[in-house]
């Protein structure tokens, strides 16, 4: 293998990348172990973003390795359509004890894309069983982000992943982004914003509630920046959908596993929506895999018709994948293990004081942080983007430390094995990277 050529990097269109930049100065990984990547030149580099939010429990875990391998030779694949095998239903009981009460049913895909795209199908489906057909419209949230398929995008509200894909769904509306100016440097949630829910009456007197079918939102906004929701906002959210016959969606691709303390920010929280889209830390990162949560309303609704016609019309070839059913066992193994899901109860003060020492810098605009999730947005200079990406690159060639940057926002969210000097190396990477820079 080594005396082979280096492949040329022309073929691999990246994703959500600037291909020409990168492959001019390559970021490259080639192993990884606990809280570390290991480099092609032989540097630790600190993981304190879990991968891309999904390695929540940490790299290199045998445990879910070895779970693949046995599963791997003993039953590659099995198809879901009309048969299945064990590991499909143990997984998705033993999901179902990590769900809020009343959530009892899962409907498994293979990502966070696929899973929301699966809740909004399911949404719209279960209007149209109960005898409301035309609740037809689907209420986003500006800077949400729900992944990359034409349902997630439509009800995103990020312009950049929705600006070339022409008119994407009709019948989508957005709520205003629920933060709230002077808010600024908060630790933990806003005490002022909770009215910003309310924004949703007004779009149901302008559509007329018998056309809306769902409202998803994440509840924490992760890719788009990190944007904590204020005191009262979800339980409101809640509130006014129960009130007018729509469902809530709460998408737990990014906050489900653990990552802000418990299971989901559904139970973190206590509000029930009626579906949670989840994926990512399901397994670790290790196997591609989604899973939908569905409350016992809903699906019983679609169980009234007689017992030979299909209920649903939709699934892929790859749900509940045998091997990603055996990933997903091995990492909730772990999980419950370790006790992973209280890691953000136990350091989740001591990462908020560290993050927002970074206050002390004047190019810091806003530092925001809930569990183990934390954001640091700089004032943009002459060219926006550029703070974020430079201190981005900084942290990997100067700091040993990868961190995410969205524009002028960098992103953390370390694996939930996490240690208070993991959270003081990324720190002091930081706050290096900025002192060099500005």
């Amino acid at each position: 293998m080594s005396m082979m050529s280096a492949p040329s990097m022309d073929s691999f269109w990246m994703p959500f990348t600037a291909n020409r930049q990168f492959k001019a100065n390559p970021r490259m990984f080639e192993s990884a172990e606990g809280m570390y990547y290991k480099t092609p030149d032989g540097r630790s580099v600190l993981d304190s973003t879990a991968g891309l939010w999904c390695v929540n429990a940490g790299h290199g875990r045998t445990q879910i390795s070895e779970a693949v391998s046995r599963q791997i030779q003993n039953l590659d694949f099995a198809p879901t359509f009309q048969l299945c095998h064990p590991m499909a239903f143990e997984l998705a009981e033993r999901l179902t004890k990590l769900s809020p009460a009343g959530m009892d049913h899962v409907f498994f895909c293979n990502s966070g894309s696929e899973s929301v795209d699966t809740a909004l199908k399911i949404a719209l489906a279960y209007h149209r069983v109960k005898g409301d057909a035309g609740r037809t419209r689907l209420i986003g949230r500006e800077k949400g982000y729900h992944g990359t398929g034409f349902g997630g995008i439509s009800v995103g509200g990020l312009v950049n992943n929705r600006r070339a894909f022409g008119s994407l769904l009709n019948g989508v509306d957005h709520l205003k982004h629920a933060w709230t100016p002077g808010t600024e440097f908060t630790k933990g949630q806003p005490e002022v914003g909770a009215n910003l829910a309310d924004e949703l009456e007004g779009i149901i007197a302008l559509h007329g509630a018998e056309t809306i079918a769902a409202v998803i939102v994440e509840p924490i906004a992760g890719s788009g920046g990190v944007w904590v929701p204020p005191k009262g906002y979800l339980q409101r959210l809640r509130d006014i959908t129960r009130k007018h016959g729509i469902l809530l969606i709460f998408d737990e691709v990014i906050t489900g596993y653990g990552r802000i303390g418990g299971a989901f920010a559904s139970n973190h929280f206590d509000i029930t929506p009626d579906l949670i889209t989840s994926a990512k830390g399901l397994t670790n990162g290790a196997i591609p895999m989604g899973a939908v949560f569905v409350s016992n309303e809903i699906h019983d609704a679609f169980m009234t018709g007689p017992e030979e016609a299909i209920e649903l019309f939709h699934g892929y070839t790859y749900s509940a994948h045998p091997v990603a059913c055996a990933a997903a066992l091995a990492t909730l193994d772990i999980y419950e293990k370790e006790n992973l899901f209280n890691k953000a109860y136990e350091l989740g003060e001591y990462w908020q004081e560290q993050l927002h020492s970074l206050k002390e810098f004047d190019v810091v605009k806003d530092i925001r942080n809930y569990g183990l999730v934390g954001g640091i947005e700089f004032h943009s200079g002459d060219k926006p983007g550029q703070r974020g990406y430079d201190v981005f690159e900084h942290c990997f060639w100067k700091g040993n430390v990868m961190v995410r940057y969205t524009m002028d926002i960098l992103a953390m969210s370390p694996p939930l094995i996490v240690e208070k000097e993991h959270i003081d190396e990324a720190i002091t990477a930081l706050r290096n990277g900025i002192k060099a820079l500005y």
